[in-house]
């Protein structure tokens, strides 16, 4: 399942529209299936805005059910159709009220091609990156292509989404955000999901952290930590809080999730725990500078075809 940035922005010469809030989806107009995910309950369709120019992109996924929704289920108005009974067995087909048969949906447009390849099914690769070919390769591609940061931006000078900000601090060094992912639907711990946008912009991602950095992480694993145990009781040892290396946006972040949610990104070869970051820049600062970095990479991603000269895939 594609990562979906908290407030997408593409690149930086895409197009800029005011915002617009939607009713329902009656003017999106499908194209096609970009990915499904029946483990996840998640489906991303290609389309259009009806009377619109450009591409859209439309995410659906099913919402995570809670001790609350089990006990609304539990009613006459939960309609059962059997589908079949064999011994102790039951099996039905269950139509719950409408409110508890609600999706999470995220509407992206105007939506880049590049977007659009980003949300698509795709085959994957592994790339080990050394220093040598992060500058040489991946960097500058970062900076020819790298997405617009205009709705972080708006986030920290409190131009938009002010509301949803759990926490803040406002130090220009060692200050942050705290707010919820857009996966997470705000209710349900089970699959807690926020992310700590850092106020300072002149750090990319992992690989600009350094020493320096180390009271700007420990600032945001303390405070998150007590933010999260304060406002929704969960423990720090109930708490996955970590880096995606790469990240979908270049503006350094970190991601606290339950433990118990699968998040996207979570993988050996994406996640980097925030405590074992801090842990290695203690015994080494430029731990992040000289260390090979492994990544995924889309066959379809033009920095692919240049990571393919270099080695074997």
């Amino acid at each position: 399942m594609p990562e979906t940035p908290h407030g997408n922005g593409e690149e930086t010469k895409s197009v800029t529209t005011s915002a617009t809030e939607f009713k329902d989806l009656s003017k999106f107009v499908f194209k096609r299936i970009l990915n499904v995910n029946s483990k996840t309950k998640f489906i991303c369709a290609e389309g259009s805005l009806q009377d619109q120019e450009g591409s859209a992109v439309l995410v659906l996924e099913k919402k995570a059910l809670d001790e609350q929704d089990l006990q609304a289920l539990c009613t006459k108005s939960s309609e059962l159709q059997k589908l079949f009974i064999n011994d102790i067995f039951h099996k039905y087909n269950c139509y719950p009220d409408p409110h508890l048969n609600g999706l999470n949906a995220t509407i992206i447009y105007p939506a880049t091609e590049k977007l659009i390849q980003k949300y698509a099914s795709q085959v994957i690769h592994i790339v080990e990156e050394t220093p040598a070919l992060y500058d040489s390769l991946t960097l500058p591609h970062i900076l020819k292509t790298q997405n617009s940061l205009e709705w972080v931006y708006n986030i920290l000078d409190h131009k938009s989404e002010q509301e949803r900000i759990v926490f803040e601090d406002d130090d220009e060094k060692t200050g942050f955000v705290l707010l919820p992912d857009l996966k997470w639907d705000g209710v349900s711990v089970e699959t807690l999901y926020l992310l700590a946008i850092i106020r300072r912009r002149d750090i990319k991602s992992l690989r600009d952290l350094t020493g320096e950095h180390l009271p700007l992480l420990k600032n945001i694993y303390q405070k998150g930590i007590k933010t999260i145990q304060d406002k929704y009781k969960l423990p720090k040892s109930r708490l996955r809080i970590y880096f995606h290396y790469q990240p979908s946006f270049y503006h350094l972040h970190i991601h606290f999730t339950s433990i118990q949610f699968e998040a996207p990104g979570t993988s050996v070869e994406r996640g980097h725990l925030l405590s074992s970051v801090i842990t290695n820049l203690e015994a080494y600062p430029f731990y992040y500078r000289d260390a090979t970095l492994c990544f995924t990479l889309p066959e379809i991603d033009p920095l692919f075809a240049q990571y393919k000269a270099e080695g074997d895939f």
